[in-house]
């Protein structure tokens, strides 16, 4: 018999490694859906108080809501076309851009274009303020003026277009990032192999890089999409969702039907509307995009 005898640990169980994780989730994310939930089914105004339990707040979304299709159709346009023009197709353009270009010019492009996004929202949007400020103090109608153009007013003539140039601008930057790391994982060889069978940069371009992001793309796609859909800080900071509902999507129409007109039980119902839309956007996405192949295992070949 051995002096010391192995003994047999059992291993703990899972649920004890996940708790912290599980913790957190109930916290903030489970707890606050219940909360919001419970809210929508009620009166609860200005004063907080609750009068009774009503389903007259989803009667009003479906019936009395007269700005609601407008605010929808908004936040279309202003989805679609920022994602689409601006952090899909901006973000792969500086992707490309800056790796085609030295190294080190490259990292201070990229590094400068970030900039935005790690200053705080408040700065960024005071600065677009001043860019569209109607005066001839403001950047644009400063620049216009020197060429002889009239004064130009973005936030009262053209709000849906500001707002979406400057979370366009700011979204690029993800997928510059991420676009950026996936060329530079593609291997050398490949382009050098396309150069020597005759294929012209363009090619390269088409049949080495392209096929190589679309899996990026689609996580992008996703991900920004659902961003747009519930953030509003830009907007709100910008144009104020102005004049009356023109530059308002649904994330910020929902904020000033609770804050501003006090009608919390109404903001709770419109958010579990924005939560049902962003579960089938993801839903239909992840379909048709069949997002599980974006994080498939990488796959190794040995030449």
């Amino acid at each position: 018999m051995s002096q010391f005898q192995l003994r047999t640990h059992r291993p703990a169980r899972p649920m004890l490694y996940l708790a912290p994780a599980i913790a957190l989730l109930t916290a903030f994310f489970l707890a606050p859906i219940v909360v919001n939930t419970v809210i929508a089914f009620t009166d609860m105004g200005a004063n907080l108080r609750v009068g009774e339990i009503t389903v007259e707040n989803f009667r009003r979304i479906f019936q009395r809501d007269g700005r609601l299709p407008m605010v929808l159709l908004t936040t279309l346009v202003y989805v679609t076309a920022t994602l689409f023009i601006f952090n899909v197709g901006l973000g792969a353009l500086l992707a490309v851009a800056s790796t085609a270009i030295p190294e080190r010019l490259g990292n201070f492009f990229r590094g400068l274009w970030l900039l935005p996004r790690m200053s705080p929202a408040v700065l960024y949007g005071i600065l677009w303020i001043w860019i569209a400020e109607p005066t001839p103090s403001g950047l644009l109608n400063q620049v216009g003026g020197a060429f002889g153009l009239p004064a130009v007013n973005l936030r009262n003539d053209f709000p849906l277009f500001l707002v979406m140039l400057a979370n366009g601008i700011v979204g690029a930057s993800f997928a510059m990032v991420i676009l950026t790391s996936s060329i530079r994982s593609i291997p050398s060889h490949l382009a050098n192999a396309a150069r020597v069978d005759g294929a012209s940069e363009w090619g390269v371009l088409r049949h080495a890089v392209v096929p190589a992001l679309s899996s990026p793309v689609r996580f992008i796609t996703l991900y920004q999409a659902l961003s747009l859909m519930t953030t509003y800080e830009y907007i709100l900071l910008i144009t104020g969702g102005g004049p009356v509902y023109d530059s308002t999507p649904y994330a910020l129409y929902i904020y000033r039907r609770a804050f501003e007109n006090g009608a919390y039980a109404y903001g709770a119902a419109l958010a579990l509307g924005l939560m049902v839309i962003g579960v089938a956007v993801t839903f239909f996405q992840w379909r048709v995009s069949n997002m599980r192949s974006t994080f498939a295992p990488p796959k190794i070949e040995v030449l």
